[in-house]
């Protein structure tokens, strides 16, 4: 009830840009440009074992992570849009020019059922359908699918630092049993908005390995995108 809400509200309230606050538009020229860089394999310091290859659309700060907050805490979902355009950028990065079998497998990082609870949708799986749609535009068959479930709680994981956020999700996701058969369909690219330390998608490679034989396919050569970094991920490139 609470997002169908946002989604009425956002069409009767008076809207303020995601990323620079400016009245009378979702999002302004300016900012919706600061999502339209050149996609780049990023790595972040200590990089957690595990962790696939990940392309980001751009650095986390200024009007992008304004745009991020915006979209995941304050209930702009018109931004999914841009966010997700963003996204299928990185996607197509990591995985070059289409000419593979079956569909492009979306696999996003769930959020935490509390978080999802709260906020009343969840921001990595909304950006994700909207950069499946743009793929398709392009002319990829792309999907998304959901698959990941957290089988324990896990703490916040703002305030914590690289090291404690490994052993904060060690071992918190998990394949769902009915889906695993799901990812031997296409090549799986893991999704999410941003990365930081790197320790969810690492854990999310992680679950999907683990899925057993029909996701032993999924695993070999696994990628991952998000819509922004952090801008020291960025300074380091080690291609």
């Amino acid at each position: 009830m609470r997002g169908w809400w946002r989604e009425i509200g956002g069409l009767v309230l008076p809207a303020a840009c995601g990323g620079c606050g400016r009245p009378r538009t979702e999002l302004c020229e300016e900012c919706a440009a600061a999502l339209t860089g050149v996609p780049r394999r990023v790595r972040p310091t200590p990089e957690p074992a595990g962790l696939p290859a990940v392309h980001a659309a751009a650095p986390y700060g200024n009007a992008v992570r304004a745009m991020l907050l915006a979209h995941k805490e304050r209930g702009a979902l018109g931004l999914a849009g841009a966010l997700g355009g963003a996204l299928a950028g990185a996607v197509g990065a990591g995985t070059g020019p289409w000419g593979g079998a079956g569909p492009l497998l979306l696999v996003p990082v769930p959020s935490a059922r509390r978080a999802t609870a709260a906020r009343g949708h969840d921001p990595a799986r909304r950006i994700a359908l909207a950069a499946a749609a743009e793929l398709r535009r392009r002319g990829v068959p792309a999907r998304v699918l959901p698959v990941l479930r957290q089988r324990r709680p896990v703490a916040d994981q703002s305030g914590l630092g690289a090291r404690e956020r490994q052993v904060n999700l060690a071992g918190a996701l998990v394949v769902a049993s009915g889906a695993r058969r799901l990812l031997d369909e296409g090549p799986v690219v893991l999704v999410d908005d941003m990365l930081t330390t790197g320790a969810s998608l690492a854990e999310a490679a992680r679950a999907v390995g683990a899925a057993g034989p029909a996701a032993t396919g999924a695993a070999t050569g696994l990628r991952a995108a998000v819509v922004a970094a952090s801008p020291s991920a960025f300074e380091i490139n080690r291609n």
